[in-house]
């Protein structure tokens, strides 16, 4: 089978895809693709590699050839997978991949936050130790993960490392249930109970229509004002515009951000405003370790592999 990868930038360069190679007939690398140059790229394939191109209807009614869509990623929201099952495409995704990194990520930046390692660093740098009457400069403090309150919403195999590790710390998880649930599962207590409850709340669930603008002013208003949000999943759960505000005016105290609605953001992004010093935000790069980008790239070999045995494997529509 043919096939082309429409975005193989959004890998690190060290990355091999000797995997996929060895389980199609011939792989087209495109670094990066723009909508209008997606027909011409992939007219010919019959396998399409996606991670962020967008493939709308209109698109895929324009590729006859095309049998396959593997997104090497595992939020599927830049696929119409209507319209690809009306067609007769199948759509694969890859999950699993990321859960050392991203609960890795997620220790890491709590850690720093806790710790104020930054500042503690600083204390050397600029000789207050040095200069110091006593053998140890407190500086801002350090306070210990044991005993806060961890809430997880989206339990997948992302929110079970991450709780795992919380765990490890010391730390008491609580489960959210989807929000406006009826029925609480038994492990699990009610979004708005762990909202009012958690020292930390971290978000692993996908962008749906149910979950798009979730966290809103109503929301960060249920929190506590010394909780600390951190969002691994993706941007558009957030309302930008009301944690902004809910950061300025220290409705919660802290947010760690890895994602956003738009990707790159704008320099103007409410959330990049350097006015706001209790915010941190990385370049989507949670997922991203080495060994995590090439477990995706081996997985969706795999689905490969399995489409062309006839075994349904990831398969998203």
């Amino acid at each position: 089978m043919r096939a082309v990868f429409l975005d193989s930038q959004t890998f690190h360069p060290t990355i091999t895809f000797e995997a996929i190679e060895q389980v199609v007939d011939t792989l087209t690398y495109y670094p990066l693709t723009q909508p209008d140059e997606i027909i011409e790229r992939a007219k010919d394939a019959q396998i399409i590699i996606t991670n962020k191109v967008i493939l709308t209807e209109s698109i895929l009614s324009k590729l006859p050839e095309l049998k396959l869509i593997c997104i090497s990623a595992t939020g599927t929201n830049n696929v119409d997978l209507v319209a690809a099952r009306r067609l007769g495409i199948t759509v694969t995704n890859v999950s699993g991949y990321a859960k050392q990194a991203v609960s890795q990520y997620v220790m890491a930046q709590l850690l720093n936050y806790y710790c104020r390692l930054a500042s503690h660093n600083q204390v050397t740098t600029n000789q207050t130790w040095q200069q110091s009457p006593t053998f140890c400069v407190h500086g801002q403090g350090m306070t210990e993960l044991s005993g806060k309150t961890f809430g997880i919403l989206g339990y997948g195999s992302l929110g079970q490392a991450v709780a795992r590790l919380a765990h490890a710390f010391g730390m008491q998880v609580l489960v959210a249930e989807r929000p406006n649930a009826s029925v609480l599962r038994a492990d699990r207590v009610s979004f708005e109970d762990m909202l009012s409850r958690s020292d930390i709340v971290s978000l692993h669930c996908p962008q749906t229509s149910e979950t798009t603008g979730l966290f809103n002013q109503t929301v960060f208003e249920q929190m506590k004002p010394n909780a600390v949000l951190i969002n691994t999943a993706r941007g558009g759960i957030v309302n930008s515009l009301d944690l902004a505000q809910a950061l300025k005016s220290n409705t919660i105290a802290h947010a760690i951000v890895d994602v956003l609605e738009q990707e790159p953001p704008p320099s103007d992004h409410p959330l990049l405003d350097n006015r706001l010093k209790n915010i941190t935000i990385t370049a989507h790069m949670a997922w991203a370790s080495f060994e995590a980008q090439q477990r995706l790239l081996t997985l969706l070999a795999k689905n490969i592999a399995d489409y062309q045995q006839g075994i349904a494997t990831n398969v998203v529509n």
